[in-house]
């Protein structure tokens, strides 16, 4: 009985073996160098638009913090606009992380399952669904910022 169960044991690694590599065979190969590239070239561009636009900015007289939160605000709103016109998506099959890892992927990330749940209205679908992904994050992020604050606000009391 054993010797049978061991037979069953090895029959099933050797099935596993022989499906791993008839799966090797039809498995499209990842082209790694080309969406690396793809990802450089598409987040470069967008960080130099960034650039691009803050120095406009600056030249016309905006200090530079203010310029930079213009340039956030701008990313993330066009990021929005993109995914509520379907477009971000195919940006994002194309340029991978490049269009991902900026801030512009944290905007998508916010509205693309609102947009998902749209048919169930503007409160229980849109307005649930809005902070569903990004919701943990801004909640730790506002958090963490309030305990900062206080803590700078109290060490101030301390200096004078």
């Amino acid at each position: 009985m054993e010797n049978n169960t061991q037979k069953k044991k090895i029959e099933k690694k050797d099935v596993a073996r022989a499906y791993e590599k008839y799966t090797k065979r039809f498995t499209p190969k990842p082209a790694y160098f080309r969406n690396c590239l793809r990802a450089f070239v598409v987040g470069g561009l967008i960080c130099v638009g960034g650039y691009y636009v803050n120095n406009l900015l600056m030249k016309r007289g905006i200090g530079e913090e203010d310029a930079g939160i213009f340039v956030t605000i701008g990313i993330v709103a066009l990021a929005q606009l993109l995914t509520g016109f379907g477009v971000f998506d195919s940006i994002a099959k194309f340029a991978g992380a490049g269009v991902i890892v900026p801030i512009s992927g944290f905007a998508n990330s916010m509205v693309a399952p609102a947009i998902e749940y749209k048919k169930e209205g503007l409160v229980l679908g849109v307005g649930a669904k809005l902070f569903s992904i990004a919701g943990p994050v801004l909640v730790c992020g506002i958090t963490s910022a309030t305990l900062v604050g206080i803590l700078y606000w109290i060490a101030g009391l301390f200096q004078g």
